[in-house]
């Protein structure tokens, strides 16, 4: 998914990164250097989104404003001019975020800023989500209308969640193995969401590179301060970070000088976009390059040195302990992300009991479909799992004719859903989205969301750096990350008429629960007519989000431990050999994150079943599909309640 969102430390949602089924499940990084990913547009137009001027009588902001100067300027506007102002104050607090949703221009800045991560400003921060907050309670709900009463509920729970998360400020990990960790998303800003196309874009790139080092001492500050309230992550998590870091630097001892500027992505980056830029003199790329190279050298390399060695402290005084359980108030913090991720009250023992009855569920519907293809009964789940797996076949992806045939077969399914999608929908977006080989990655894949402005499209990318994609569970992929799934939730929100922070917001039970119930549509549409190995495969990822729903509530409130939890998902998922368990390590440092899937799948499942009683021939899948994609992200119990105000409006008209 392209965000992991309403964080507990940060204002708004920081990666633009969404994380899905086995994209981040399976992936495993190439840590040596490799060539820029091959990219396949699958949707044929891009969409500039508009942007509503905002209302005369208000200053431009600026990114160094006193919070009291903020709250002066919010006072007293129209709900419409203090939806966008608010928010806007909020996410120019984050200039890389600005960036990446292609922001920055239209509010009148440069891309010439890393974030601030420095305690007085986070601080500062909290500050400012408290008293927007407080100011939206000025507000007479009863007074709005109904769309904008609609804003205020989906905002007010937005804010008060953040604000909720700041008794846990320091309480996540910035710095571990997996996709979206500091590290990672400091390379994607600079390789992706940076886009490089005139003189002052490069500049601007040179000038973020020059500040990484006083940003990883803002980091090592913040990691330090967790350190001393015990907020560390497991020894074993921490390893695997320092070798992910240590690939990307090239370096093959403990001496930096080894590492070669000129190699890094960074470097390349900017010198291919170069190439691209209309005008630019030979002299001035050079001199461009020269300056990026000589920030690399000076602040870059130096600052992912001392990260480095303060994670070999780090390692010194870790445990293995897996579950945020450790932590002082460590339940009362689960509890909370819970909360942030389900946007539920659900219990630990609630969501852990309805995993349990959801695996043997699915674990049944498995063997149903063994049964159609013969398999012999007699077989335990671990032999059908594999003998289908195998039978499906695979690609050979360790050629480049084979990553691009990968990429290609993807582009197919695509093409194949859309082919069917008037039948159920009567929304699309405009956006359109690119199919990416990434080589540093094993396989499956994950979505990044188009910039705002349209420089950027949306895309899929799919891993290119494994040996072997097994083609089972790449339908299933395809449809979640991108159409119907991730692709049309996020870009038809962005498009939509709304508010900018319902525009961008993006709650994680909706944005997951929508993608895994794609997952489902996709086969009552009949894409898995003809294809029982990819009906296996869309099965088996359903069982990977219900095993989620017992690994992550057993590692964070039962005290598992990480070979506990592994050892449950070899059975539960008939995989002896391990290729999912280390989704456990996942979960270890992103507590809650999955379980949002099942949780926002099984009530969109519920509220269409109830739409379909309640309505009977007056059912249109289409327009249910409208309405749960029509109003952007939200709370599942404001969700609730849409879906029944659009029940009763149906049966009034009727």
């Amino acid at each position: 998914m392209r965000k992991i969102i309403s964080t507990t430390f940060s204002i708004v949602a920081l990666s633009l990164v969404v994380l899905s089924v086995t994209g981040c499940a399976m992936t495993q990084k190439v840590e040596q250097p490799t060539p820029p990913p091959t990219q396949t547009v699958i949707v044929p137009t891009v969409t500039q989104v508009a942007l509503e001027p905002t209302s005369e009588q208000l200053s431009t902001p600026s990114l160094e404003p006193s919070i009291a100067d903020i709250t002066k300027q919010l006072e007293g506007l129209a709900i419409d001019d203090f939806f966008e102002e608010s928010y806007k104050q909020l996410i120019l607090r984050t200039p890389e975020y600005l960036t990446a949703i292609g922001l920055a221009d239209a509010f009148g800045f440069r891309n010439d800023r890393l974030n601030d991560l420095s305690d007085a400003y986070l601080r500062e921060t909290a500050e400012l989500q408290v008293a927007i907050l407080e100011l939206l309670h000025g507000y007479d709900r009863s007074e709005l209308s109904q769309d904008q009463q609609l804003s205020f509920d989906v905002y007010e729970w937005y804010l008060d969640d953040l604000v909720r998360g700041q008794e846990f400020m320091y309480y996540n990990y910035p710095i571990h193995h997996f996709l979206i960790s500091y590290h990672d998303e400091l390379i994607r800003l600079f390789t992706e969401y940076h886009t490089i196309s005139s003189k002052e874009d490069a500049e601007d790139y040179v000038s973020r590179l020059s500040q990484v080092d006083d940003q990883i001492a803002q980091l090592l500050d913040g990691l330090d301060r967790r350190e001393e309230i015990g907020i560390i992550p497991p020894k074993f998590i921490l390893l695997m970070a320092k070798s992910i870091m240590v690939g990307y630097l090239g370096m093959r001892s403990p001496d930096p000088s080894e590492i070669k500027g000129e190699s890094l992505s960074v470097y390349t980056t900017l010198r291919e976009s170069l190439e691209g830029i209309e005008g630019l003199s030979e002299e001035e790329k050079a001199n461009l390059l020269e300056e990026a190279a000589l920030a690399i050298k000076e602040s870059f390399i130096p600052a992912y040195v001392d990260l480095l060695a303060y994670l070999d402290h780090l390692v010194t005084v870790a445990t293995d302990d897996a579950g945020v359980w450790k932590f002082p108030n460590g339940d009362a913090y689960y509890a909370y992300m819970l909360r942030n991720q389900t946007s539920t009250d659900l219990t630990p023992e609630e969501i852990h009991n309805l995993g349990l009855s959801e695996v043997a569920r699915i674990q049944d519907e498995m063997r149903a479909v063994f049964d159609e293809l013969g398999y012999p009964q007699d077989l335990d789940l671990a032999e059908l799992l594999d003998r289908a797996i195998q039978d499906g076949g695979y690609y050979d992806i360790t050629t480049q004719s084979g990553k691009q045939r990968l990429i290609e077969a993807y582009v197919e399914m695509l093409e194949e859903v859309d082919l069917r999608l008037d039948d159920f929908f009567d929304i699309r977006p405009r956006a359109e989205v690119v199919v990416i080989g990434e080589p540093n990655y094993g396989v499956g894949g994950y979505y990044v969301s188009a910039s705002m402005d349209g420089s950027r499209p949306a895309a899929f990318h799919t891993g290119i750096g494994g040996s072997r994609a097994y083609k089972f569970n790449m339908p299933t992929v395809a449809y979640h990350e991108a159409v119907p799934g991730h692709h049309f939730q996020i870009a038809i929100a962005q498009e939509m008429d709304l508010p900018l922070f319902r525009n961008d917001v993006i709650l994680n039970s909706y944005a997951e629960g929508w993608a895994l119930y794609a997952e489902r549509l996709a086969w009552e549409m009949g894409l898995y007519d003809e294809d029982p190995y990819g009906n296996i495969g869309r099965l088996h990822l359903e069982l990977l989000r219900a095993v989620r729903l017992v690994a992550d509530t057993g590692i964070h409130a039962m005290h598992w431990s990480r070979e506990e939890a592994k050892a449950y998902m070899n059975r539960a998922l008939g995989d002896p050999s391990g290729r999912w368990s280390h989704e456990v390590d996942r979960y270890i440092v992103l507590p809650a994150q999955a379980t949002g899937y099942k949780i926002g799948m099984l009530k969109i499942l519920e509220l269409r079943q109830e739409a379909m009683e309640a309505l009977g021939d007056q059912f249109e899948i289409k327009e249910f599909h409208t309405v749960i994609l029509g109003n952007g992200s939200m709370p599942l119990e404001i969700l609730e309640r849409v879906v029944q105000d659009y029940i009763d409006a149906k049966l009034v008209s009727e």
